[in-house]
C-alpha cells in the first residue's frame, strides 16, 4: 500500500473516531480584565480511558499539534481519563479546521463543526473583542451541541 493510501486511511480512521468521541466547544471564563467580563476558549477535545491512548497519541501526532492532559480519577472508574486538547486560535484555523473541511464529519457533529468555524472566523477576524461580536459568539456557542452556553464563573 502506498504512503499516501495509507495517510488517507488514517485520516478517515479519524474522521470516524472524532465523529464517535469528539466535541468542538467554545468556553467562556469570566475574566474582569476584558470588555465583556469574559474570556472565549474555543477548543477541539477528544477524550478517551487510559487503555485507548495510543489512539490520542496517534491523532495528535497526525495533527503535529494540541496536548494530551490526564484527568485522574477518584470514583469508582478503573482507569483514568486522557484528553487531546487543541486550544491554539492558529492550530485550530490552520490544522484541525481545513482537516475536517477536506474529510467532512458524517454524523450531526458536522453542523456543530460548521458553528466552530464561524466562531474561529469571528476570533481570527478580532469580532469578539466588541460586544456585538462577543454576543454573536455566545449566540453561536449556545447553539453547539448539547445547547446550553457554557459559561465558566472562576
Amino acid at each position: 500500500m502506498s504512503a499516501d493510501n495509507q495517510q488517507e486511511r488514517l485520516d478517515w480512521w479519524i474522521v470516524g473516531f472524532v465523529d464517535g468521541e469528539d466535541t468542538f466547544s467554545v468556553s467562556f471564563n469570566k475574566n474582569v480584565t476584558t470588555k465583556s467580563g469574559y474570556q472565549i476558549f474555543p477548543e477541539f477535545v477528544i477524550t478517551q480511558g487510559e487503555k485507548s491512548i495510543e489512539a490520542l497519541e496517534t491523532i495528535k501526532n497526525r495533527f503535529q499539534c494540541g496536548k494530551l492532559y490526564i484527568n485522574r480519577r477518584k470514583d469508582n472508574h478503573k482507569e483514568d481519563l486522557y484528553r487531546f486538547v487543541v486550544r491554539s486560535l492558529s492550530d485550530l484555523q490552520k490544522i484541525i479546521i481545513p482537516f475536517f473541511q477536506k474529510y467532512s464529519l458524517k454524523t450531526a457533529k458536522q453542523k456543530d463543526f460548521q458553528i466552530f468555524v464561524n466562531v474561529i472566523e469571528l476570533m481570527v477576524q478580532k469580532k469578539h473583542l466588541v460586544q456585538s461580536g462577543f454576543e454573536q459568539i455566545k449566540c453561536l456557542a449556545e447553539s453547539m451541541n448539547r445547547k446550553q452556553s457554557r459559561i465558566l464563573r472562576h
